[in-house]
C-alpha cells in the first residue's frame, strides 16, 4: 500500500498574463477659446476696478495696487496663446473672472460626464470598437464636479458599458496613474478592454483674478481605450511598462472641499482655487520627472536616445524644455517632444494626452515612446508604448 500522501491540488491556476496596448484616443474640445489679448483686457479692466474701489488703502500704503497683465509676459512665462473653454463670457466679464455654468437638474446628465462620453465615444470609434467591448472605465482627472454618484459610472452607463467605472484624482497625473491601473486589470484578464477618461473643466478651479496664473489653465476631455493586444487594432501601441511617484509637496495645492463649508470659509478665499509656488515647482519637479523617465526606460533596456518622441505633461514649455534636455542632453526638437500648450494651456492630466493623441500618427512600427505627465503631490507617471 502507498503511504505517500496525495498532492494537495491549487486552489486557484496562475492566471495567464495578456499583453495590453492602447487601441485609441478620443478627443473633446470645447467650442470656445480665449487668447491671451482677450484675457489680458480682461483682467486689466479687472484689476483697474479694484484698484479704484481701494484707491484709499493703496494710497496709505495699507494695500498693494493690481498690476496689469501683458501678452508678451503670458507668453514669455508659459509658451501659452489660447485656452478653449466651456463659458467665454463669465470669465471675459471683469465684474465676475470666473465660467458662468447653469445649474442642471439631477434627471439631466452632467457636465464632466457629457463630455466624458463624447469624448469617449471618438476613442471608440476610432478603434472600431463599442460599448459592448469594453468592461469598465475609470473617471481620472484633477477635480470631480461632484463626491458621488461617481462621474466614472454616470459616464460608463450613458454609453451603455457593462461592467463598472470609478473615479480617481491624482491631479495633473491623473491620466498615466490611471493607465497603470487599466493595464494592470487587461493584463490579469480581469478586463478585455478598459476606458480612461479625462474631463477637465480647469476654469472653474482657475484663479482669473490672480496676475500670476489667470492665464495657465484651458478646457478640454481625452479618453484612452486600453486594451488586450490580440483584440487590438492594426496600428495600436503595445504598453511595454508604466511607473509611478509620489511624493509630498505643498507647493502646488487647492483646500475646496466638502470640510470647507465646516470651516465657514468664503468660496472667494485664494486657497480654495488653484495656486502654486511656481518656481519652486519647476526647480523640484523637472529633475524628478527626468530622473524618473530615464530611470523607467533603464528597465525596460532602453536609453532616452533610443525614443523616439516624447509625450509630456502640458503645463510649462520651459519645463518640459529643460526635461527633455537634461534626457538627451541637448535640445529637443518640437518633433521629438511636441508642444501643444500653446493652443490648449494647461489642460491638467489631459496635456501628455493631448500630444500623444495629436502626434502619434507618424509613429513607425518598433519605434518607443514616453507619454508622462506630472504635477501636484508631487507626483509622476510614465508609460512607456511601441509601435506595433
Amino acid at each position: 500500500m502507498d503511504n505517500a500522501a496525495a498532492p494537495i491540488p491549487y486552489l486557484y491556476e496562475t492566471p495567464v498574463m495578456h499583453r495590453v496596448a492602447i487601441s485609441s484616443t478620443g478627443l473633446f474640445t470645447p467650442p470656445q477659446t480665449i487668447s491671451n489679448a482677450e484675457l489680458v483686457e480682461a483682467y486689466n479692466q479687472y484689476a483697474a476696478l479694484e484698484n479704484a474701489r481701494y484707491a484709499d488703502e493703496i494710497a496709505a500704503g495699507s494695500r498693494v495696487a493690481l498690476t496689469d497683465s501683458n501678452v508678451e509676459f503670458i507668453e514669455k512665462a508659459s509658451g501659452i496663446q489660447r485656452r478653449y473653454v466651456m463659458d467665454k463670457e463669465g470669465v471675459l466679464d471683469p465684474t465676475r473672472m470666473r465660467p458662468r455654468f447653469a445649474p442642471r437638474p439631477d434627471t439631466e446628465i452632467s457636465m464632466m460626464a457629457e463630455i466624458g462620453v463624447r469624448a469617449s465615444q471618438a476613442a471608440l470609434d476610432a478603434a472600431g470598437k463599442t460599448a459592448a467591448d469594453v468592461d469598465g472605465l475609470i473617471c481620472a482627472a484633477a477635480n470631480m464636479q461632484r463626491p458621488y454618484p461617481a462621474m466614472g459610472v454616470e459616464i460608463q452607463t450613458a454609453l451603455g458599458i457593462q461592467g463598472y467605472a470609478f473615479d480617481m484624482n491624482v491631479a495633473c497625473s491623473s491620466a498615466t496613474f490611471a493607465l497603470e491601473l487599466a493595464v494592470n486589470a487587461v493584463r490579469t484578464g480581469q478586463a478585455r478592454a478598459i476606458l480612461v477618461v479625462n474631463p477637465e473643466i480647469t476654469s472653474a478651479h482657475l484663479a482669473w483674478k490672480d496676475r500670476d496664473c489667470h492665464f495657465i489653465f484651458g478646457d478640454v476631455c481625452t479618453a484612452i481605450l486600453v486594451e488586450r493586444l490580440d483584440l487590438a487594432p492594426e496600428g495600436a501601441f503595445e504598453i511595454l511598462g508604466t511607473r509611478l511617484l509620489s511624493t509630498f509637496s505643498n507647493n502646488i495645492r487647492n483646500n475646496q472641499g466638502f470640510m470647507s463649508r465646516a470651516e465657514d470659509r468664503d468660496p472667494d478665499d485664494r486657497d480654495q482655487l488653484f495656486r502654486q509656488e511656481g518656481r519652486k515647482v519647476f526647480k523640484e519637479v523637472c529633475p524628478m520627472a527626468a530622473d524618473h523617465i530615464a530611470g523607467h526606460l533603464e528597465t525596460l533596456g532602453y536609453t532616452p536616445a533610443d525614443v523616439r518622441r516624447f509625450w509630456l505633461h502640458q503645463a510649462n514649455l520651459s519645463m518640459n524644455q529643460f526635461i527633455s534636455r537634461k534626457l538627451l542632453g541637448r535640445d529637443a526638437t518640437r518633433e521629438e517632444a511636441p508642444v501643444i500648450l500653446d493652443e490648449f494651456a494647461n489642460t491638467a492630466s489631459a496635456g501628455s494626452i493631448i500630444a500623444f493623441h495629436r502626434h502619434k500618427a507618424d509613429i513607425q512600427a518598433g519605434q518607443v515612446g514616453v507619454i508622462c505627465s506630472f504635477g501636484a503631490g508631487y507626483s509622476i507617471g510614465s508609460v512607456v508604448v511601441k509601435k506595433l
